[in-house]
């Protein structure tokens, strides 16, 4: 695989995670409906800096691995392999529904901006995330981890603002299509999670076969 179509597909599996209506897209929907775009587009803006602080971390511990435990870097991805199809598998086989978007009553910028940073960094899922899905696309062979984890994460960020954004500067249309399509909604998730699978069964095997 070359390294341009290790990016598409690091692309594909970050654009079908970041469209399934989650948290992030909630909280920044409630924040537009109450706030307005500006609010809205505050808490985008916090929740691409909580996502760049995952990146900086992930690459970091792949960097750290490949360079002082190399020998534990394949089992590493084959086991995140693993841990990334769980996710799948738990989205194709989950309904998400979105009943209600709630109004938490923020309406400053900045308060919303260190919220959605804050949403952003506590969430333990987003720890175990990164740490599976990083090792899957980050590569020796490819050049400094470094350089690959700017490219990654500059892709995540640009993905985030692009969608959320879209959340964001059409607030009333999103949360009509969120509560009124609850059939579109388990698509996407099922979707995602079909994604998720594939990427993981194609790192698992790439693995395996640099470990034979």
């Amino acid at each position: 695989m070359t390294y341009s179509q290790n990016l598409w597909l690091f692309f594909t599996l970050l654009f079908g995670i970041i469209i399934v209506p989650g948290m992030d897209m909630l909280f920044v929907l409630a924040n537009s409906l109450t706030g307005g775009r500006r609010s809205g587009m505050a808490a985008t803006a916090g929740i691409m800096a909580g996502g760049a602080v995952h990146s900086l971390y992930g690459v970091v511990g792949v960097g750290i691995l490949a360079s002082l435990l190399p020998s534990l870097f394949n089992p590493l991805l084959v086991v995140g392999a693993a841990y990334m199809a769980w996710i799948g598998y738990t989205l194709v086989r989950s309904s998400i529904v979105v009943d209600t978007v709630g109004a938490d009553g923020t309406r400053s910028g900045w308060r919303a901006f260190q919220q959605g940073a804050v949403t952003c960094l506590v969430n333990p899922k987003a720890y175990l995330f990164v740490l599976a899905i990083y090792p899957q696309f980050l590569k020796p062979a490819y050049g400094p981890i470094w350089v690959q984890g700017v490219v990654m994460g500059l892709m995540t960020m640009a993905t985030q603002a692009a969608i959320y954004g879209t959340v964001a500067f059409t607030a009333a249309g999103s949360r009509r299509a969120l509560i009124s399509n609850p059939r579109a909604t388990i698509f996407v998730g099922r979707i995602a999670g079909g994604l998720l699978i594939a990427v993981a069964m194609l790192t698992a095997w790439h693995g395996w076969r640099a470990s034979a």
